[in-house]
């Protein structure tokens, strides 16, 4: 271990000390404010088309359609090829498909149905990205800096959540939606720079002996096994389905609770951004002294489900933007701490189909949570759908917290 590593470590940024990682960082920061840009332009841009909820939904829906569907095979072949390689042409894919929506926004021949088939694809690339970037983060940074290099990543993302969503409000307003996406596609080529620059050690891949099908039965015996592994799995498609799906009907929120515009829809996704942020770096910084891991997972989605339920019964902006920084935070610290025991607990060759089957439920079981907020949002009303989706969440955790006690031993 070098000098350097050890001081990193010490203030709390070990993954730091990685070259690989620095550069994914860096490259990973520029793309995610512009990732950030187009989630509100495409919100506010499906809105203005529709005026419905229920499309607002469906929108953020499809967009994660293609991971419900894909994620599964995608973490058997996480285990067998480049990540590094397939990553890139996963941003190709992104930065097309941001330039696609930009063209047909600015040329004002936009259709709903367009927005819907792009955002479909989007999900499918997603599919194959998630599962080989979270199970890349290990091959940069080894085991011992992975909890501090998640951390770092979702402070990095929420970051970006803070930045990007004020940049939008801005730029809708001043010239437009379209420059979201064009934005956000020119953002992809610091992440495909950074990732064509590392110098990674040979890594050879194991033969492919099995089916897919076989690859896949493997992790589903191994979760099956690992009761803790099952309920953390079990957990994370509770709070994707009934949790994070608040997060898409902001702009519903914003404009037909709180009566505000594209400035008011930015502000309380900054706000969500700036509460995971703090929770996110709180985690980096502590990640070496962190002892009871699931102990404090659990207080994060007890708590989240909990303040879930208190910004539905906001009505002032200023109350909803506190709010939303707390419930950002404890949902930061729950989803960090949850893929880190994931990680850390399975063995290395099940690692990518480990993490397909977390991006299956984590992202693949949201678009069955943002099609009913959707749906029952337009019919009993977004408020109350919110507080549905934040009971459900908080008494699921504390059920799996008081029956299932090897869970705060992790």
């Amino acid at each position: 271990m070098t000098e350097a590593t050890t001081r990193a470590r010490r203030y709390g940024l070990g993954a730091l000390a990685h070259r690989n990682f620095r550069l994914f960082f860096i490259g990973q920061g520029i793309s995610l404010v512009g990732t950030w840009m187009q989630n509100i332009g495409e919100g506010w841009l499906i809105l203005t088309l529709t005026n419905s909820p229920f499309y607002v939904g469906l929108t953020s829906a499809l967009s994660s359609i293609g991971v419900l569907l894909f994620s599964l095979y995608a973490g058997v072949i996480a285990d067998r090829v480049d990540k590094r390689r397939v990553i890139v042409y996963m941003q190709v894919a992104f930065m097309l498909e941001a330039l696609a929506v930009a063209v047909l926004v600015a040329t004002h021949v936009v259709a709903v149905w367009q927005v819907l088939v792009l955002a479909t694809l989007l999900g499918i690339a997603s599919a194959f990205d998630i599962p080989m970037r979270q199970a890349f983060v290990i091959e940069m940074v080894g085991k011992e800096d992975l909890m501090n290099a998640i951390a770092l990543n979702s402070s990095l993302f929420n970051g970006a959540r803070v930045i990007g969503p004020a940049m939008a409000g801005f730029l809708i307003g001043a010239v437009g939606i379209a420059w979201c996406y064009f934005l956000n596609g020119l953002s992809y080529v610091a992440v495909i720079a950074g990732l064509l620059l590392m110098r990674l050690p040979y890594n050879p891949r194991p033969p492919k002996t099995t089916s897919a099908w076989t690859g896949f039965r493997e992790v589903l015996v191994y979760l099956r096994n690992d009761r803790r592994l099952r309920v953390l799995m079990i957990l994370t498609a509770i709070l994707s389905v009934f949790g994070f799906p608040y997060i898409t009907m902001m702009p519903v929120f914003a404009r037909d609770v709180l009566h505000r515009g594209a400035t008011g829809y930015g502000a309380l996704t900054s706000s969500i951004g700036i509460g995971a942020l703090i929770g996110a770096l709180g985690v980096a910084l502590a990640s070496g002294r962190i002892r009871a891991r699931g102990r404090l997972m659990l207080v994060g989605g007890t708590a989240f489900g909990i303040l879930l339920i208190f910004f539905s019964a906001s009505r002032s902006l200023g109350l909803s933007m506190g709010l939303l920084w707390l419930t950002g935070c404890a949902m930061i610290v729950n989803n960090a701490i949850t893929n880190t025991m994931i990680q850390t607990t399975s063995p290395d060759h099940l690692r990518g189909r480990v993490m397909g089957f977390y991006s299956f439920v984590f992202v693949g079981m949201a678009p069955f949570g943002a099609f009913l907020f959707g749906l029952v949002g337009e019919h009993i009303g977004v408020p109350e759908t919110l507080a549905i989706g934040g009971a459900v969440v908080a008494l699921a955790v504390v059920v799996a917290g008081l029956t299932v006690p090897e869970l705060t031993d992790m």
